[in-house]
């Protein structure tokens, strides 16, 4: 069998002789960050830890930016955020055993929000791997069965020479549709133990594209095109692939109203005269869906936010767009596309016919305004002036990072996201302080543009550490802090379920004392005064810390 060999790399002499000699003092650590600067990375994220020090150490031979928090918890939500603002992977360096079981909250919330993470975590030495009980620090019997269930890929090394190839691989499934994190570990010894291997050069780990079946774009376009009422709920997926321009041509094409999931956010404009905004937790919104007699989802597997607690029952035909092939049809019988967003709705934009409904703006009026009649009716003023005046206050194109808080959950369905990609929470897996270290990571992204976070007290205490960070790195972000002394959601729920709460009151600290403890500049502000408050604290330079005094209540649900 022979081999053409014309296309092999043709080295100059100065390169040959670099790669036949490369620098000496050199190791495993080298070999990680190598690879990462031949990927294409520019910034990583993490803690350092014993096992890890043979990563750390090769950090300041390299070029790469270095983000420190304060919690792997943390770190990983900043990676997170970091995958979200850039679509590109975000490195997380961790230690073992107690360094990596602290990321896997975070990890777990990537993966609910398609976040491309990539998670590089050292290993006891190579010695003590196989599930025996040696006694080394942080040692676990099978650290990899922690993450299994979290991550999308697994990937373990076990000689130097593997680094490059198993961070490639990793790299390549991160990025691969849908996107999500990913989980690479590597033993101490082997990170530590010098290298003679040359020096990484660039790698190409392009993920695979996921187009449509033909037969099957055919078959929804012919749905939508002879649909008398065709309505689209637009998820996640459409604005991670950077599909909402196609998304309005479609929804244009096709006279049919949109309904954005709170992951989706940003993805139609809010003002379009065809937009039902994100009122999911509407039962007039769930109605709505309900008459239409063909449903297209795209980049939303219809989980329990998205169906109003699976109250929704359609009626229709439902066409599913999902890059997730678990997600298809999980939750409802449809004509399932496993696609990415962007290729799926540009080949459906060309094979559907143009149709006409002159009704169709007028049916999401109605529906917008009996939302409206039963929100005013529940006297919640306070709430809709707080949210009107983070709107206000906020630039257009900044980013907002939303902690799991009453505030939050107004946002989802009433705040108008503007700008797609700008408006995050964690309500993919639905924990505790994800709202700060996730602005640090989109304001590490991007330092020219402020970044707003917006947490509870009791979230806010998650994070508390990472003021620190925020100060040591000079980030343009604000905090938004609102203290109604306790975990707000919570006490709602059990007074509605029990009609006492528990556990549910807390002290806190002075928040505004605390930040400035940090050096970060901090203010107490109040509804009145919020808009210019945080306006001006989002035009000032690196961290600021904004506390509002206010007991906010949520509307009253609609699916119990």
């Amino acid at each position: 069998m022979s081999h053409d060999h014309d296309d092999r790399p043709q080295l100059t002499a100065a390169q040959a002789a670099a790669v036949l000699n490369p620098p000496a003092g050199r190791n495993g650590g080298d070999l990680v960050v190598e690879t990462l600067q031949g990927l294409g990375a520019t910034t990583v994220f993490g803690l350092p830890g014993q096992h890890a020090l043979g990563m750390f150490d090769a950090l300041r031979r390299s070029s790469l930016r270095y983000v420190g928090l304060r919690v792997e918890n943390n770190a990983g939500f900043a990676a997170d955020a970091y995958g979200r603002i850039t679509g590109e992977v975000a490195p997380l360096l961790l230690s073992t055993g107690p360094g990596a079981l602290t990321s896997l909250a975070a990890l777990q919330e990537a993966a609910a929000a398609s976040a491309p993470v990539l998670a590089i975590s050292s290993q006891i030495p190579t010695a003590g791997l196989g599930g025996g009980r040696h006694g080394y620090l942080h040692e676990l019997r099978d650290q990899q069965a922690s993450v299994r269930d979290i991550v999308k890929s697994v990937h373990t090394v076990r000689t130097a020479s593997q680094i490059p190839s198993a961070i490639a691989a990793a790299w390549e499934s991160a990025l691969t549709a849908p996107h999500g994190p990913v989980w690479v570990e590597i033993p101490q010894d082997v990170l530590l133990a010098g290298t003679t291997l040359p020096v990484v050069s660039a790698m190409d780990a392009t993920p695979r594209e996921l187009y449509p079946r033909p037969e099957l774009t055919i078959a929804a376009a012919h749905l939508l095109s002879h649909a008398e009422r065709p309505v689209i709920i637009a998820g996640g997926g459409v604005v991670r692939s950077d599909a909402s321009g196609k998304l309005r041509a479609l929804a244009e094409k096709l006279d049919a109203p949109v309904v954005t999931t709170f992951g989706g956010k940003g993805a139609f404009p809010w003002e379009h005269p065809l937009s039902l905004r994100s009122w999911l937790e509407d039962r007039h919104t769930t109605d709505f869906l309900e008459d239409a007699d063909v449903l297209l989802v795209v980049g939303s597997g219809l989980g329990e936010l998205s169906s109003n607690y699976h109250t929704f029952r359609p009626r229709g035909r439902v066409i599913q767009i999902e890059a997730d092939a678990g997600k298809l049809e999980s939750n409802h019988p449809a004509l399932g596309i496993h696609s990415d967003a962007r290729e799926a709705l540009a080949d459906l934009l060309e094979a559907v016919e143009r149709r006409e409904d002159p009704d169709a703006a007028e049916r999401v009026r109605t529906v917008l305004e009996k939302v409206r009649v039963r929100i005013e009716a529940q006297d919640l003023t306070l709430e809709q002036q707080v949210l009107a005046a983070v709107r206000e206050a906020l630039p257009d194109a900044a980013p907002s990072f939303w902690d799991m808080t009453i505030l939050a959950y107004w946002a989802w369905s009433a705040f108008d996201a503007r700008r797609p990609n700008t408006m995050h929470s964690a309500q993919g897996a639905g924990g505790l302080g994800y709202g700060f270290p996730a602005a640090i990571g989109a304001a590490a992204a991007d330092p020219t543009k402020p970044v707003l976070a917006v947490s509870g007290d009791g979230g806010a205490m998650y994070s508390i550490a990472e003021l620190a960070t925020a100060r040591q790195y000079d980030l343009p972000l604000t905090w938004l802090i609102v203290d109604d002394g306790g975990y707000g959601i919570l006490r709602e729920y059990m007074t509605g379920a029990f009609g006492e709460t528990t556990g549910t009151e807390l002290a806190r600290p002075d928040f505004v004392a605390l930040a400035e403890s940090f050096g970060v500049p901090a203010v107490r502000t109040s509804p009145e005064s919020l808009t210019a408050d945080l306006g001006k604290a989002l035009a000032a330079p690196g961290p600021s810390v904004v506390v509002l005094p206010a007991l906010l209540r949520m509307f009253e649900p609609t699916h119990l």
